[in-house]
């Protein structure tokens, strides 16, 4: 009885603080607008900045939740996660949320936090090069605080096996099929040679088979990557429609020409039982993939930093909490 009401009594405390998709209704009328309307000259200007987007919200999401603390820049008194070794020479587009950041200050003075803003603009991304829609739950507010060492612990990295990255995404409260279906996020953006190059010049070949394109494909690779070049040399993760959000992604894990190891172990690990299916699944059936990604990216943005709803704020600016 004892164990039934602590989770009872947790539950209760969980939900204190609910998101609400009308939260800015009366606030900020006009801030899927404004939003949107950013993104879409961010978007048309490169369309690779829709990817700099998500996985700005994809590395926010996974330290002390969606809380913007990737935004906060290093001051005397705060060391931020830009910095981190995840997160360094790996994330950008910290300008396209500080821009539309401004614009909403214009309109909407200190009412809409980083947090909702970045959470938004992925959204946005994701629509902008053919991606799903999905209805954003709002109310989130920004933390004081930041964590270079949750940074460097709960991010999945690019040569993670396959087992350890379904335990950071379990720590999260997401599952095995989130794994695969936010994984597919790579269907857009860019990696660094750093993070490839271990995959080029290792298993590449015994999982792509020896085929003339594959052979041609890794040759190219080579050449954007060679050994002891410009760690920051960048290739596109789907090679097939680089700008284009689709369920190509899955299409090239089947051949075995996944670019980053921890994508390619969602297919060709020994572990993934469950992981190989679903890759099939969304191969196989675009719609099927893009519901689930919806579904997906609204768990991931629920993933909220409860201590952010007592000792947050809303940042006037989203590099700096408020003095």
């Amino acid at each position: 009885m004892l164990l039934l009401f602590a989770i009872f009594n947790t539950m209760l405390l969980a939900s204190d603080h609910p998101l609400m998709l009308d939260y800015y209704a009366s606030k900020c009328p006009t801030l899927f607008e404004i939003v949107k309307k950013e993104m879409e000259c961010e978007v048309l200007s490169d369309p690779r900045n829709a990817a700099l987007i998500v996985r700005l919200h994809f590395h926010d999401c996974f330290v002390q939740g969606c809380d913007g603390s990737v935004l906060l820049d290093d001051t005397i008194s705060l060391k931020g996660e830009k910095k981190a070794s995840t997160n360094i020479n790996s994330l950008k587009g910290f300008r396209i949320i500080d821009r539309i950041k401004n614009k909403l200050e214009s309109e909407c003075p200190g009412i809409v936090s980083c947090a909702d803003i970045l959470t938004i603009a992925a959204r946005d991304a994701v629509i902008l090069v053919g991606g799903p829609y999905w209805d954003v739950p709002l109310g989130r507010k920004d933390s004081i605080t930041a964590s270079p060492e949750l940074a460097e612990t709960n991010l999945p990295t690019a040569d993670e096996g396959l087992l350890s990255i379904i335990s950071k995404f379990l720590y999260q409260g997401l599952s095995v099929t989130d794994v695969v279906a936010l994984s597919g996020a790579h269907t857009i953006g860019m990696a660094r040679c750093a993070n490839v190059r271990s995959r080029i010049y290792g298993d590449y070949e015994s999982t792509s088979g020896i085929d003339p394109l594959s052979e041609s494909y890794l040759s190219s690779l080579k050449l954007t990557c060679p050994i002891g070049g410009d760690e920051n040399n960048i290739t596109a993760m789907d090679y097939v429609t680089p700008e284009l959000f689709d369920n190509s992604f899955y299409h090239i894990l089947l051949k075995g020409q996944g670019l980053l190891n921890s994508d390619q172990e969602l297919y060709s690990s020994l572990l993934g039982i469950e992981t190989k299916k679903l890759v099939h699944k969304y191969a196989e059936d675009a719609v099927a993939f893009f519901q689930q990604f919806s579904d997906s990216m609204v768990k991931l943005g629920n993933i909220t930093n409860e201590d952010s709803f007592t000792t947050g704020e809303v940042r006037k600016n989203c590099r700096f909490v408020n003095t």
